[in-house]
């Protein structure tokens, strides 16, 4: 993930100055233990201010709303407490070079600061503290002790230090060429690693972007370049500098992330705080599906694995309960033979009574006949009432094996993030799971991560005459688009005894579909199916009226009837999707 560096957070400084300057702090929330949003207003807008100390993605910038879920942290109220209707009046480096920005708050504009808030975008050390007029800080997002840190400790009632000193030398638009060109080449190396150690204020992105749109290798040594090379090197060097100087800076999207220089971009755009809200909030979204989906795949797995031992006993036992009437027949046997039985035997072949084909039958040699009879009636109801146990049982376990394959399938259709549907979507898997108890509430919803408060949609194609097609991605959307969205001159598709999604052909009023239209509709379904990677699937369609859910059955499962079958290929269902991502593209 590309952090925030100097550069990036020179920009979001300038543009925020411009916009919201003096702004007044109306409300405080923070959404986990990493972000905390600002409500600021101004004369002419409203908004929210987040700040963010992640690890990964530290962060200032406009951005959207937070979710509408109750606020438990202590350090917001805080920040509530103490800066609640104060006036934001500046937004200042604290020292040259640190990525560091103190944000002043006082009664109104132009009085003193009454309050700083330094907001430090360090990677691992970001973080967010708040001091009063003599700079005493009075909380902190993350107290440091010192025995975390002995450089720098932030704790409550302790003066607020500034971050230890950078020892490189700072970057000067007045620096001549010549002595630019003999620091960075003093000691031949890789022109990305000589530009970063003999500069402070340079992040790999930025040092990699300028490198690039010079046409020369990061890992280039610096004494193959020309004199040209330095010369163009130097050119874009002053421009960083001028961009710093003058904030004239220029945001856009890059092939692998941001720039708010301008370079190697393949796409502009107009504020810098919507390219780092953006980026920041995909990335971070990318990152809890994949941790998201990991977690579901592994907890299906090992509920799925006890469910098919479990099944595969029920099936055992079901197989042995099948001999309760070759026990009673033996008994009927022997009951009418019983003038053949003769003291201390172990076995008697006897006639059957409708083939007349000789039949042994295993006898106990210290029980007469009639006792042996007694003991092969009594276990012919045993494993009668064994059945009649077990049946149910294992009709039970096979639906939940079946639900959880539903469940599974969705799953693996999604692949990887995309968009931040996709993370609805799965978000939405997870709760109908905790609903459905097969995870526990507190072990899946992490404290990071951002609650949705939109759902998530189905798939929408078209057909080749124009019809639209819906399916769904998960339960919820199954159920909603089966038993609400459905209309009755509609028709429902689903894979044939295979776990996999409701698809939906939407149809007017006295309108009927092609074949191709049909087909098209079938090879989606089996597409988004279990069976994927079959050649060929069959798939059934009928009309919404004659689906049902039955009573107490879980999301997503049904039953239908008066259904028509088709063929499907799922490769031509791959093909439709990876159609319609090309043209939306």
């Amino acid at each position: 993930m590309q952090p925030v560096d100097f550069t990036a957070l020179t920009a979001i400084a300038a543009e925020l100055r411009t916009e919201w300057l003096p702004a007044r702090l109306e409300q405080v929330y923070q959404r986990d233990r990493h972000t905390v949003y600002l409500g600021l207003r101004t004369f002419k807008q409203r908004a929210w201010l987040l700040l963010s100390w992640h690890p990964q993605a530290a962060r200032l910038c406009v951005g959207e709303a937070p979710p509408r879920t109750p606020d438990t942290f202590t350090f917001s109220q805080q920040l509530k407490h103490q800066l609640g209707n104060l006036a934001l009046v500046a937004i200042a480096p604290i020292a040259p070079w640190e990525r560091v920005l103190d944000l002043q708050f006082a009664q109104r504009p132009g009085e003193p600061a009454l309050w700083h808030l330094y907001v430090e975008i360090m990677g691992k050390y970001s973080n967010v503290v708040l001091a009063n007029q003599d700079n005493l800080i009075v909380t902190a997002a993350h107290q440091v002790s010192a025995q975390q840190s002995s450089v720098r400790p932030i704790q409550t009632g302790e003066p607020y230090e500034l971050p230890p000193p950078l020892s490189d030398p700072a970057p000067t638009l007045t620096e001549a060429f010549d002595r630019w060109q003999e620091r960075v080449s003093l000691v031949p190396g890789a022109l990305r690693r000589n530009l970063q150690k003999n500069y402070r204020g340079l992040s790999s992105a930025l040092t990699l972007s300028l490198i690039h749109v010079t046409g020369l290798s990061p890992d280039q040594s610096t004494d193959s370049l020309s004199a040209d090379d330095w010369q163009r090197l130097f050119q874009r060097w002053q421009e960083w500098l001028q961009a710093l100087a003058h904030d004239t800076f220029q945001p856009g999207w890059t092939t692998d992330g941001y720039t708010v220089m301008g370079w190697g971009m393949t796409r502009a755009v107009d504020r810098v705080q919507t390219v780092i809200d953006c980026y920041y909030t995909s990335q971070l979204e990318q990152q809890e599906f994949v941790q998201l989906r990991h977690q579901l795949t592994q907890k299906l797995h090992t509920i799925l694995s006890k469910l098919r031992t479990k099944a595969t006993v029920f099936q055992t036992r079901l197989g042995q309960s099948d001999g309760a009437d070759r026990y009673r027949e033996q008994a009927d046997l022997l009951m009418a033979n019983l003038h053949h039985w003769q003291l201390g035997m172990s076995a008697i072949t006897l006639p059957d009574f409708t083939t007349e084909q000789p039949v042994t039958i295993p006898l106990n040699p210290e029980r007469n006949a009639v006792q042996n009879a007694q003991a092969f009636y009594k276990q012919h109801q045993k494993l009668k009432r064994a059945r009649n146990a077990i049946a149910p049982l294992l009709a039970a376990v096979n639906a939940e094996i079946h639900y959880l394959e539903q469940v599974e399938a969705a799953i693996v259709e999604l692949e990887t993030y995309q968009i931040a549907e996709d993370l609805n979507t799965l978000d939405e898997i997870r709760d109908e799971l905790i609903q459905q108890h097969y995870l526990n509430d507190p072990e899946y919803r992490n404290a990071n991560l951002t609650p949705k408060d939109s759902q998530s949609h189905p798939h929408r194609y078209t057909t080749p005459t124009g019809l639209e097609v819906l399916v769904g991605r998960n339960n919820r959307q199954n159920d909603q688009l089966t038993f609400r969205t459905a209309g009755d001159y509609d028709l429902w598709f689903h894979t044939q005894e295979i776990p996999g999604s409701h698809v939906l052909l939407r149809l007017k009023p006295g309108t009927t579909p092609d074949a191709i239209d049909l087909q098209f509709a079938a090879n989606l379904a089996a597409y988004y199916s279990r069976a994927r990677q079959s050649e060929q699937v069959s798939v059934v369609y009928t009309e919404p009226k004659h689906v049902y859910k039955p009573k107490g059955a879980k999301p997503g499962m049904t039953v239908y009837k008066h259904e028509q079958t088709l063929w499907a290929q799922p490769r031509r269902g791959a093909e439709l999707v990876a159609g319609q991502a090309r043209s939306e593209e």
